[in-house]
């Protein structure tokens, strides 16, 4: 028996409906817009695979950057630190801490002075301190585990691209530091030789691949300082004229290269999922794990495809309802 025809007529009207309402919400409207994902702050232009809005930029380098009051801030578990340059091209940035020793000034506490840097252990794949970069660890005890295993020699302690404790033990700050009447270690201490007996050096020069976190107070140390090498001729003048601050590099996956140029040669924005944190291309009003062109093309193909199988279903409730009993 067919159905009444007052609940085909319903359906008829449904259907019609239908066939304009919306798009459909494979082609609904991405949560982030293509022009918010490259930004400035202050003079330091923020692209990918960084970014200030969520959604945007690669997921490895998510919840990084923050812009305050026109300056540009990386935020890491160890602390806050301002960006002084992003170099695109070489994959780097320039950091400082405020709380940071240099060459004209030594900033240290008993319970420790300056943030260190310490990373989260999913973000290390991504992002990590350049080779080059030294890190001098000041004052710190002979309890620090820096030189537990090593009682004689203190083996982490050397130098990084040319810059080590030798010279750094030389900057003016030691002799302010040691005006009360200190006294001032040798630059033999600073390597762990010549040493008194259970006295650790004043000064320990690490690169961070040898110890993965510089987290001052837990390494019982007073106070550190950091310089990076961008060059490979030593400065003449010595630690007065090293590069001080943090310089970091970031590293990305072989296979988000082509991802990426494959989104922009198309027009979208590199961009990731918030939930899932895969890659995803920014296409406008929606979004792609491929490119811009597929996603349009699957847009237009279910665009067509759908008014297609409503018109042919509602002929088929024509058809019913003209069937006699």
């Amino acid at each position: 028996m067919a159905p009444p025809r007052r609940y085909l007529a319903a359906l008829l009207a449904l259907l019609c409906a239908c066939t304009t309402t919306a798009p459909l919400a494979s082609v609904a409207a991405a949560n982030v817009p293509i022009t918010t994902c490259r930004s400035f702050c202050g003079n330091i232009t923020v692209d990918y695979p960084f970014a200030l809005h969520p959604g945007c930029g690669h997921a490895g380098l998510r919840d990084l950057l923050f812009c305050i009051n026109g300056a540009l801030m990386l935020h890491l578990p160890s602390g806050s630190y301002r960006v002084l340059d992003v170099d695109y091209a070489y994959r780097g940035l320039t950091l400082h801490d405020p709380a940071m020793s240099d060459c004209r000034a030594l900033d240290l506490t008993p319970a420790g002075r300056g943030n260190g840097f310490v990373l989260e252990p999913w973000r290390e794949p991504y992002l990590s301190p350049d080779p080059d970069n030294v890190f001098l660890l000041l004052g710190c005890r002979a309890t620090s585990p820096l030189f537990q295993g090593f009682p004689d020699r203190h083996l982490p302690c050397r130098n990084v691209s040319g810059m080590g404790c030798g010279d750094y033990l030389g900057c003016a700050a030691w002799d302010d530091y040691y005006a009360g009447g200190g006294r001032r270690p040798s630059g033999d201490a600073a390597y762990g030789t010549g040493t008194a007996a259970g006295q650790p050096p004043e000064c320990c020069a690490v690169p961070w691949a040898a110890i993965r976190a510089v987290n001052v107070s837990r390494l019982e140390c007073e106070g550190y300082s950091s310089a990076y090498s961008l060059a490979p001729v030593r400065a003449e003048s010595g630690a007065a004229g090293w590069a001080y601050g943090i310089r970091v590099s970031w590293t990305l996956p072989e296979s988000n290269r082509g991802f990426c140029g494959a989104c922009r040669a198309t027009g979208g924005a590199c961009g990731h999922d918030m939930e899932s944190h895969a890659d995803l291309c920014l296409c406008g009003d929606w979004n792609s794990t491929s490119n811009c062109d597929s996603s349009a093309d699957a847009a237009r193909s279910d665009a067509a495809d759908t008014p297609r199988a409503v018109a042919a279903l509602r002929w088929a409730i024509l058809a019913t309802g003209n069937t006699k009993r």
